[in-house]
């Protein structure tokens, strides 16, 4: 009888010790807190989301980047069992309205992370014409060609809608970021005439001195880089919430962590200007 009685009480301390360490685990689980950023190829988007990365994990986050097309983004943010959580270079309300117009209903808008977006056709100041109305009188110069980036971005949809609005002899070169950069700085050494698409904010205009084609037909709208995020992002997290609701920049401080990024890397980059401006970004988070 003692013997029963003995072996039921241990089973009864197998079952609370069992039950202790699943509810301990669980809560263990819950209390760990873990941002999920996505961000596709572009400068200000990889140096942003690196630099978000950096500043919470100091403040006791675990942060995963993942790159993707800005399509992809908007559609994973969109689901109810996403597996990202934030997006910090969301142009809108024009440049990616179709995305939006699409996704936007299932996705929260957190804050702006930079005001003054702009997009349009740029060239090197050396280049003597000034509006794209201009652009089919030196076809040659251009070799009919507008540097673009990738077909997912925004600004590759509108310049196909620039090259028939101006009914420009044109052709949209699709490519990449990096592989617009390179051309540009490739063409501006030689003084050669070139056409890109580009953007503020961007760090080509801190290191180049560029201008935007004038637009007369307004095909190339303003917008602001605004943070998103998926459906209860906000309730699940609220203090990191609060962080991306204050994350902003002014245009300078943006070209000087673009510029720590292009050096040194995205990760350390990132790190230096978050070390150089610690007080500043931390208190994002209060």
């Amino acid at each position: 009888m003692n013997k029963i009685k003995n072996l039921s009480m241990l089973l009864v301390a197998v079952v609370i010790m069992v039950a202790t360490f699943s509810c301990s685990n669980n809560a263990t689980q819950k209390d760990v807190k873990k941002v999920s950023i996505l961000y596709p190829n572009w400068a200000e988007g990889i140096a942003m989301s690196h630099l978000a990365k950096v500043a919470l994990e100091a403040n006791g986050y675990e942060v995963e980047l993942t790159n993707l097309e800005p399509g992809l983004i908007y559609g994973e943010l969109s689901k109810k069992n996403s597996k990202g959580d934030v997006f910090l270079d969301a142009w809108l309300p024009h440049t990616h309205k179709d995305y939006w117009n699409k996704y936007g209903d299932k996705i929260d808008q957190l804050g702006v992370s930079f005001v003054d977006g702009t997009t349009g056709l740029v060239v090197p100041s050396y280049v003597t014409i000034n509006s794209i109305e201009e652009l089919n009188e030196h076809v040659d110069q251009f070799e009919g060609k507008i540097i673009g980036i990738g077909s997912g971005a925004g600004i590759h949809a509108n310049t196909v809608k620039a090259i028939e609005e101006y009914k420009l002899d044109f052709e949209q070169i699709t490519s990449s970021g990096p592989a617009m950069v390179a051309s540009l700085q490739k063409a501006i050494k030689k003084n050669e005439w070139i056409v890109i698409t580009g953007w503020k904010p961007h760090f080509k205009w801190a290191e180049n001195d560029l201008k935007y084609l004038e637009d007369p037909k307004g095909v190339y709208p303003k917008d602001e880089c605004q943070i998103v995020a998926r459906k209860g992002f906000k309730e699940d997290m609220p203090v990191a919430a609060h962080f991306f609701e204050n994350f902003s920049f002014e245009e300078a401080k943006l070209y000087e962590l673009m510029g720590d990024v292009k050096k040194m890397g995205e990760e350390e980059g990132a790190k230096n200007w978050y070390n150089n401006n610690k007080a500043a970004v931390d208190a994002w988070l209060k």
